[in-house]
């Protein structure tokens, strides 16, 4: 049952990420050559499938209410995700997406294992989060005691802060293999509004990235 709160919660995302979020997502899939079903969980107003829509031969989204920016014509199931399973069969799906979603949710591990449930076997998850490793998520850790993604104004939206390893350990404790994490290339500089030319963010990924992309592929 979806609550209140959750749905609140959900439309105060304002329903979309930033772009280099979705163009690192789309360029690991299309480096496997992921193709068929799009489930895009968390999907808000469906941004995504803007950068991946030569991957998409149909495209579902899955949210804990629907968005008015959702085009009319996308697919839509309503799942409050701490609570909801997906009301999809398994193995329906190609492609599973979950951008900038697990932050928001009580239980990763559960999230994950739901995400595999609809994948197809051979199919591929993609999923992303803050990247708490960045040089701007550690200094504020150092000087706030918080992750620069988690700190008071955005809880209780950001609930669950997760380190690139973690990603890793929850992408195999739930079957997943061909585990590959990515970066978005886009940091910001600590202090200013500004951020990192790109040709750097490429060279230190992990240090000079606001957010961490996981890629895996369930096996056949």
């Amino acid at each position: 049952m979806t609550t209140d709160a959750a749905v609140e919660r959900g439309l105060n995302s304002q329903g979309e990420s930033d772009a280099p979020i979705y163009r690192a997502a789309a360029a690991l899939l299309r480096a496997r050559r992921a193709r068929g079903v799009l489930v895009d969980v968390g999907c808000g107003i469906g941004r995504f499938l803007e950068y991946a829509s030569d991957l998409a031969a149909d495209y579902i989204g899955v949210d804990v209410a629907r968005h008015p920016g959702l085009s009319p014509d996308a697919a839509f199931h309503r799942a409050d995700l701490d609570r909801d399973s997906i009301s999809l069969p398994p193995a329906s799906a190609d492609i599973v997406a979950a951008l900038e979603t697990i932050e928001h949710l009580e239980n990763p591990r559960a999230f994950c294992r739901e995400l595999v449930r609809v994948l197809k076997p051979g199919g591929w998850l993609v999923l992303s989060t803050p990247n708490q490793l960045s040089v701007l998520s550690i200094l504020c850790l150092i000087v706030k005691g918080r992750f620069v993604a988690f700190q008071d104004g955005s809880y209780p939206v950001h609930r669950t802060a997760l380190l690139p390893v973690d990603l890793v350990r929850i992408a195999g404790e739930c079957g997943l293999s061909e585990i590959e994490l990515g970066f978005s290339f886009a940091g910001r500089i600590p202090l200013t509004g500004a951020h990192y030319p790109r040709t750097l963010s490429e060279m230190f990924p992990q240090s000079l990235s606001d957010n961490v992309v996981l890629v895996a592929r369930k096996d056949a």
